[in-house]
């Protein structure tokens, strides 16, 4: 029997900094940011608030059209996945990992056609990694079907600990 496997990840969070975007040796565009995202978890009596940081790196048109407006403190969508980057430094081997994104849409932003998304159509590879670059702007919101996370219409079901 053969297995599949999944590397998608959706997260909603906060720019912990402006995007930086720089351009590679082919002409393509490629933006670095890093969000963090609050969690609620319980301990004994008390809700406590915890911060996780990640990295994320887009690539392509889509990256060029949305970085203007990647400001630290805004409130974004991502969607993409998981890439694991290691190397070797004075014989200590590192490893991490951060998102490569597919989408990334601005939330709660004050314009007036609401949130923007973008995502991948042209392709093209970095670091060995084939990546689809490019935007098709969009005119509604983060979405989640409600079959997503278990059919309530919030998207999540009761219970999920965040």
């Amino acid at each position: 029997m053969a297995s599949s496997d999944l590397n998608m990840v959706a997260l909603v969070g906060r720019l912990t900094r402006d995007a930086e975007l720089k351009y590679l040796g082919s002409g393509s565009a490629v933006v670095n940011l890093s969000i963090a995202v609050n969690r609620s978890k319980k301990e004994g009596d008390q809700w406590i608030s915890e911060a996780n940081f990640f990295d994320v790196t887009y690539f392509g048109k889509g990256a060029e059209a949305v970085s203007k407006y990647l400001l630290k403190g805004k409130q974004i969508a991502v969607q993409g996945s998981l890439r694991q980057s290691r190397w070797e430094k004075d014989g200590q081997k590192f490893s991490k990992v951060s998102i490569q994104a597919d989408s990334v849409e601005l939330l709660g932003g004050a314009s007036s056609s609401g949130s923007s998304s973008y995502s991948g159509e042209e392709s093209g590879s970095f670091g060995g990694y084939q990546q689809k670059p490019s935007f098709t702007p969009q005119s509604s919101g983060f979405e989640s079907s409600p079959d997503t996370f278990g059919g309530d219409s919030s998207g999540f079901p009761d219970g999920i600990p965040f």
